[in-house]
């Protein structure tokens, strides 16, 4: 099982309506993905920002493409994202998943 974790900042005024569009958007897209197992998503905040991170869970790196692209370090985003995000980190992370 492979992990994937991306990291993302928007205002804290911003934070509920942010959450809910990943509800909405993103978590289905990463459940509709063959391959997809789980998807996590964590906020914290911390004063006027707050983190978001999603961790998804992958049965390969091939599922990993058939959601993100040929190139899967590559962060995935959505158009609405601008709405919401201070800034758009490039890549993503990767673990495999021991336990």
């Amino acid at each position: 099982m492979i992990a994937r974790i991306w990291h993302g900042i928007t205002l804290t005024s911003k934070a509920d309506d942010y959450l809910a569009f990943l509800r909405r958007r993103a978590v289905p897209d990463y459940k509709s993905t063959p391959g997809n197992l789980a998807v996590y998503l964590l906020r914290r905040a911390d004063g006027e920002t707050t983190h978001f991170m999603t961790l998804t869970h992958w049965e390969s790196l091939e599922s990993i493409a058939t959601f993100a692209g040929s190139e899967i370090s590559n962060a995935k985003y959505y158009p609405e994202d601008a709405e919401y995000l201070l800034e758009f980190e490039a890549t993503v992370q990767h673990f495999e998943v021991f336990s």
